[in-house]
């Protein structure tokens, strides 16, 4: 389980670098799925929180549990938001999506 834990927290973690740092890629996104720019730090908040709670979920397993949890809504709702706009580029958010409910399902057991 803490090897998933981890291997979560480094993809969810690098993901929010690029969405605070301003990166292009994560603007590119938004503007692609009708989100305001002004967003993008928000969702890298996000990001940044669910990375946080699993790796303190490692400590206090609950609350890797609600990081967890909160991060396969995340990437659900980034899959949703692909597919209202007609976008098929959707591997990425089934990888951390897969990545997320992984390490939601490990801690449960």
């Amino acid at each position: 389980m803490e090897t998933m834990t981890v291997v979560t927290a480094l993809l969810t973690g690098s993901a929010a670098v690029f969405y605070l740092i301003g990166h292009e890629y994560p603007k590119a996104q938004a503007d692609m799925k009708g989100i305001p720019r002004r967003f993008v730090p928000v969702l890298g908040l996000l990001l940044a929180a669910g990375t946080v709670g699993l790796l303190a979920g490692l400590a206090v397993p609950w609350l890797g549990r609600l990081a967890a949890a909160g991060l396969v809504l995340y990437f659900v709702g980034a899959i949703v938001a692909h597919l209202r706009v007609g976008s098929r580029n959707i591997v990425g958010g089934v990888v951390f999506l897969a990545a997320s409910a992984t390490t939601l399902i490990l801690s449960l057991g």
